[in-house]
């Protein structure tokens, strides 16, 4: 089970919540979701289980997600969520109080650090640091933080989208936007409902993205067969739909992506502009392997961008990675070691 090594890093994703063990790797990867009745406020199911209840529970059990737009939108929920999976990785009742490094978007405020770090302290933490996550992006690919050349990351989480060049060790200029692989979703809904008259929910939507998604038009030639409800009748129907119509729901969505990743570009220095020419443009987060993404990157900034090598696992990872650097990413650590 769990041994003496009692650090643990967590990526607190809207979409999903990993665990990497030290010593262990990645031993948790759940959806950030948890079933609630509504009568009486009693947790039901969290993570998997609670996942398979969206959209066909009762009317009195509600699955929520209490983080959104990479923010906790649900304090009480989001701590017993983050217990929750602190729990099914350690035992039930650990030994070691574990340190834990926590993953959060680089837009959030003090107030939304502070509420991660309490939830994650209330939920058993003996310490705990947080990190950026264009930084544990960065780690997690592989790229060495330290030097000092400029790299530049995009990460498209479930909720947001940071993008951030990142040189000796720290984050030169950053910016976060609140669309990100849920954004794609809540469109292809929205473009069906339009369209055809048909409601579809969150999983469907998700799996027509993953499936014949597409970043412009001409990115892929691909059908798929949906089902939903038809708001005329009330009715189950049958619909065919192409990847052309999915480019066309999220072009607006992509179009943000694009526009924050040139803004960034146009605000970084001259010198580590050059570096990101040279070195390209390193894509990370599961929002990331939407088709044709990186090449339509490359076309409107005429730099490369590659998909990192595990691209929805690279936030985790690097988590892990900082967790041997604890101490050197908050202030916390420096007021503490002051005193």
């Amino acid at each position: 089970m769990f041994g003496m090594s009692n650090d643990i890093g967590i990526d607190l994703g809207t979409a999903n919540v990993l665990v990497y063990v030290k010593g262990r790797g990645i031993v948790l990867n759940e959806p950030s979701v948890v079933a609630i009745n509504r009568d009486n406020g009693t947790v039901l199911a969290i993570g998997e289980e609670a996942r398979r209840m969206i959209g066909r529970t009762p009317g009195n059990i509600v699955a929520i997600r209490p983080l959104r737009a990479g923010v906790i939108a649900d304090y009480e929920v989001t701590e017993r969520m983050i217990r929750y999976f602190i729990e099914k990785v350690t035992g039930k009742r650990f030994m070691f109080r574990p340190r834990i490094m926590i993953c959060i978007p680089s837009s959030v405020t003090t107030v939304e650090q502070r509420a991660v770090q309490e939830a994650t302290e209330q939920a058993g933490a003996r310490y705990t640091e947080l990190i950026e996550e264009p930084l544990a992006a960065a780690l997690g690919a592989g790229l060495n933080i330290e030097e000092p050349f400029g790299s530049m990351i995009v990460d498209i989480g479930g909720g947001t989208t940071d993008v951030a060049v990142i040189s000796l060790g720290g984050i030169v200029n950053s910016e976060s936007l609140r669309i990100a692989g849920d954004t794609f979703d809540e469109d292809i809904i929205a473009y069906v409902k339009r369209k055809y008259n048909v409601m579809i929910g969150e999983r469907t939507a998700e799996e027509i993205k993953k499936t014949i998604g597409a970043a412009y038009p001409k990115a892929r030639s691909a059908q798929m067969n949906i089902k939903g409800r038809d708001l005329l009748t009330g009715l189950p129907k049958n619909l065919e739909i192409d990847s052309a119509e999915i480019a066309d729901a999220i072009g607006d969505s992509v179009a943000g992506v694009i526009h924050c990743i040139k803004k960034v570009l146009e605000e970084t220095p001259p010198e580590l502009a050059a570096d990101i020419m040279e070195r390209g443009i390193v894509m990370t987060g599961g929002g990331a392997l939407l088709y044709g993404l990186p090449e339509l990157v490359r076309h409107e900034t005429g730099i490369v961008a590659a998909l990192a090598d595990d691209p929805t696992d690279c936030v985790a990872i690097g988590t892990g990675k900082a967790l041997d650097y604890i101490g050197k990413f908050s202030d916390k650590a420096k007021r503490d070691a002051s005193r």
